[in-house]
């Protein structure tokens, strides 16, 4: 059994470390980023993804100790205890929830045989994190990132993709040169798309391509586009969310 020590000091250098990572620049510089869910991080255990350390409150431990023993045995990594004032002055939350983990960013994986999902300029961490759990639910594993989409690694991105976060295929596209260069067909999503999405039958493997919540999909990557997809609603509503979208898209292409 892990021993437990406390820090009682904000100018411990975990301490410092937790609140370094709060910003992008940081978790790119350390190669770590942050988790404050207890059931992500037991959810993210029990798929063989272990955390580095683990920094909890006295009050979040007798509240959730069963949880927290199970995360004890199952884990080898180093365990600290804090109080809430120091939860509080690094803690990515409005409410901290009193336990915080700390993992390593994995390094970039190369694209698997099978379809992509691919998220131009998505901007809000929430409609992120969404779309990446709704995406595993559907069995579609390899998520691209173009360059102007929010951080991966956000607090809030975390929080809406749960524990998908860690089963997903995650790459990031920084220059373009991958959406410019796959061979797999191009689906984009547009409201005056020639494709209507209810009677449309999708390649075995394809790129489908996710826009920016007010402007959509970016002229450069319409250009590419092999089919432009029309999702039917009612002439009452202009749009659909991001994610709503994504949903459909992901049940209907999967499901064909």
């Amino acid at each position: 059994m892990q021993k437990l020590e406390t820090i009682t000091s904000l100018q411990n250098n975990h301490i410092k470390l937790l609140k370094k990572l709060a910003l992008k620049k940081y978790r790119l510089e350390y190669k770590q980023f942050t988790v404050e869910n207890l059931t992500i991080i037991i959810d993210a255990l029990r798929a063989g993804y272990d955390f580095e350390v683990l920094f909890v409150t006295a009050e979040f431990m007798t509240r959730n100790l069963d949880k927290f023993e199970f995360l004890k045995e199952k884990s080898q990594a180093s365990y600290y205890v804090i109080d809430e004032m120091m939860s509080s002055h690094f803690s990515q939350l409005d409410t901290p929830s009193g336990i915080t983990a700390i993992y390593k960013i994995p390094e970039t994986q190369k694209i698997t045989d099978d379809s992509v999902v691919y998220l131009n300029s998505i901007s809000d961490p929430g409609n992120l994190g969404t779309i990446m759990r709704t995406a595993l639910a559907f069995n579609f594993k390899n998520i691209v990132l173009d360059e102007n989409c929010v951080d991966v690694y956000n607090a809030k991105t975390i929080a809406a993709a749960k524990n998908s976060f860690f089963m997903l295929n995650i790459v990031e596209d920084k220059d373009g040169s991958w959406i410019a260069n796959t061979k797999l067909p191009i689906y984009v999503t547009s409201s005056h798309g020639d494709t209507d999405l209810e009677t449309f039958k999708p390649d075995t493997k394809f790129c489908l391509v996710l826009g920016n919540e007010s402007h959509g999909v970016s002229d450069e990557i319409f250009k590419l586009a092999s089919r432009q997809i029309k999702i039917d609603i009612s002439d009452d509503i202009e749009s659909l969310n991001v994610s709503v979208a994504a949903a459909i898209l992901f049940y209907k292409l999967h499901s064909k």
